[in-house]
């Protein structure tokens, strides 16, 4: 049985170039790309050297920090580079794909398993990376378990992927998955659907919530928030809609399959669609089959408001299930702030007159229309921001290292992404993302 919850505070952001419903087969990667920075605060151990050849499935490297965290390749070939940055840190894992080559059988998860024997697959397999927890968000600590494990079932954020649409048909391996972690928590599985055509309204052995409303309605953040707030001392788990596939198709055949259905998005893109790919791919196979326009523009590996930005060579993220590809803004206006505005999103209605056309596309580049300056206090954080707490504070909060007011303030349970909207709102053009990852990182130094 379902419940609603409505969220009032938000902006939906209405973008030019949304991927058409229609899925295809992406040009096979010459090479695939791992990064560990994707796992942020882990510190790779590596198994393998430059040179070796590996199967699907073969362990590349495991956290140095919990050595059951390991990390397998998610196709056969050989490890052509690895490069490194300061301090010797590794930077990139490149492989030379051979996609006909040895596969790894993990075998089936079987039908009397028991929490240990799940946990024991996930981490053996290399499938422990999907699952990450609060606070902090980082890969989960296998020796805590959560209250709750939450997943969103659905994407507000602009150019997103529709989810009711990639994981129609796949009903089988997430039922798998919701059944196998079930039993890594006594709090149940919380999930949020955008409607009943989900493929996560039909699913047992879950709670799930229809959410109305703005971005970020479809944050988990958002819905944790509403539902089960993290105090201190409490630990939830979050893991990703199309990863589930993954888990789960893992448990019914003891196979890896690191597949993504990436959407293909943004202005700039001639044909944007939907591809089916795998994690780590380079972006160059699918980008070419569906056009980019221009000889200016800003790849992004993610979504628009909390993707990384990524070279023409580069290759998607870990993480990463949308390739976005929209103008870059590195011109400036001439008196773009003393004018009115047609063509930018804003709620002001001062010189500024989206609110007008609500439903309106708009083809948005990347340029801040303004400089970095201090803080200026205007409300319009609390305008976009549904979670209850106090968002300039905790900003501030983080910008000091005040542990004992981050904390007084809800720390525990937010992400940087749950600040997304605020740093697109930001008039003093302040990184708000980057703000709550390193007060996020304080806390994890300071209290563990």
């Amino acid at each position: 049985m379902s419940k609603d919850i409505k969220i009032k505070k938000g902006l939906d952001i209405r973008l030019v170039g949304e991927a058409e419903k229609t899925i295809s087969e992406g040009p096979k990667s010459r090479t695939i790309t791992i990064r560990p920075s994707d796992f942020h605060l882990v510190t790779p151990k590596l198994v393998l050297k430059e040179g070796a050849k590996l199967a699907k499935g073969d362990v590349i490297f495991y956290s140095k920090s919990r050595e059951e965290i390991k990390f397998v390749s998610p196709v056969a070939g050989t490890i052509t580079e690895i490069k490194r940055g300061a301090r010797r840190v590794i930077t990139d894992i490149i492989i030379e794909a051979d996609h006909n080559g040895e596969e790894v059988d993990f075998g089936i998860l079987p039908a009397n398993a028991n929490a240990e024997a799940v946990k024991e697959k996930l981490l053996s397999c290399g499938l422990w990376w999907f699952i990450k927890q609060r606070p902090y968000d980082v890969v989960a600590n296998p020796e805590v378990e959560p209250k709750a494990i939450f997943i969103s079932g659905l994407n507000t954020a602009p150019l997103s992927p529709d989810l009711d649409f990639v994981l129609a048909g796949k009903e089988k391996e997430l039922q798998a998955a919701i059944d196998g972690l079930n039993m890594l928590t006594a709090g149940g599985i919380h999930i949020s659907v955008g409607s009943n055509a989900s493929p996560f309204a039909s699913l047992n052995n879950v709670t799930t919530y229809h959410m109305n409303g703005p971005h970020p309605a479809g944050n988990v953040g958002t819905l944790i928030n509403k539902i089960n707030p993290i105090n201190k001392g409490e630990t939830a788990w979050t893991i990703g809609a199309q990863d589930l596939v993954i888990v789960g198709e893992l448990f019914l055949t003891g196979k890896f399959n690191p597949a993504r259905i990436i959407s293909v998005s943004g202005s700039s893109v001639k044909k944007p669609k939907y591809y089916r790919t795998i994690i780590g791919s380079e972006v160059s196979t699918f980008a070419y089959d569906a056009g980019i326009e221009g000889d200016n523009n800003r790849f992004i590996s993610g979504n628009v408001l909390t993707g990384k930005q990524i070279k023409p060579d580069g290759a998607l993220g870990f993480y990463a299930t949308e390739f976005v590809a929209i103008p870059e803004g590195d011109d400036y206006e001439f008196f773009g702030w003393n004018k009115p505005v047609f063509d930018k999103i804003s709620p002001s209605r001062a010189l500024t007159f989206s609110w007008l056309n609500p439903k309106k596309k708009y083809d948005l580049d990347t340029n801040t229309n303004g400089e970095h300056r201090a803080f200026v206090v205007t409300g319009n954080y609390e305008e976009v921001f549904p979670l209850d707490i106090y968002p300039m504070q905790i900003l501030k909060a983080c910008m000091v290292e005040d542990l004992d007011e981050m904390e007084a303030l809800g720390m525990y349970e937010v992400a940087p992404e749950d600040f997304a909207l605020t740093e697109f709102m930001c008039v003093s053009k302040q990184p708000h993302q980057e703000i709550i990852r390193k007060g996020l990182d304080v806390m994890y130094k300071e209290i563990g």
